[in-house]
């Protein structure tokens, strides 16, 4: 990583903070048009019609700028899913909009996908192994958000009591990713008729039987 932001938070301007924005959408449609070894700051920079020097005005190097493309993504990945969820009535309802709500994020923004799934695979690990633009936003944090969610519903009667909250919170996760590698091969794909797919494998699984 860099050795900081070159713009301290609290002294951003409106127009800055739009700026960066802007820079943002820039790295994520680049990176998924060229691939992330190839989104160079100055490939992000004309696109917009921007300098490479102005990138680093704003952001202190391409770690940083990858970091804050990283956190975008995964910040209106749960703004997008969060009420959706809660509306839902507990119980199975929950985890079909749980299911639904994440595939329905990806099938409005396969450029986020693709470009997430570039610098999964290609972004590299830390000197711990960990993998380098995520922080603690990792595979395992997602499946322990959804290994609580489900123990939750469960706990509460809403669904049956004789899985394994962990196991299945990994596999619902793996069906997800699934669909995000393949929208990045295939743009036209069906990303609704797999959401109501795996929604209904799941819903199979752990629903109370009567």
């Amino acid at each position: 990583m860099g050795s900081g932001p070159a713009v301290v938070p609290e002294e951003r301007t409106f127009i800055e903070t739009a700026r960066r924005t802007q820079i943002v959408h820039a790295a994520i449609d680049t990176i998924a048009e060229v691939g992330y070894a190839r989104a160079s700051l100055a490939r992000i920079g004309a696109r917009i019609g921007i300098s490479k020097g102005l990138i680093g005005y704003h952001f202190a190097g391409k770690d940083e700028l990858i970091s804050e493309v990283v956190a975008k993504i995964i910040a209106e990945g749960k703004a997008f899913m969060t009420p959706r969820i809660f509306a839902a009535p507990p119980g199975p309802a929950m985890l079909r909009a749980y299911v639904e709500s994440n595939l329905g994020f990806m099938r409005e923004h396969p450029n986020y996908m693709v470009a997430i799934g570039e610098i999964r695979r290609r972004g590299g690990l830390t000197a711990d192994g960990q993998e380098r633009f995520y922080g603690e936003a990792n595979i395992d944090e997602f499946s322990g958000e959804l290994e609580n969610f489900l123990s939750r519903i469960r706990g509460a009667g809403g669904l049956r009591s004789d899985f394994d909250p962990k196991i299945m919170a990994l596999a619902i996760r793996a069906a997800i990713d699934a669909v995000a590698r393949q929208l990045a091969r295939d743009r036209d794909l069906d990303v609704d008729g797999y959401a109501k797919a795996i929604a209904n494998i799941f819903d199979l699984a752990t629903r109370v039987q009567t």
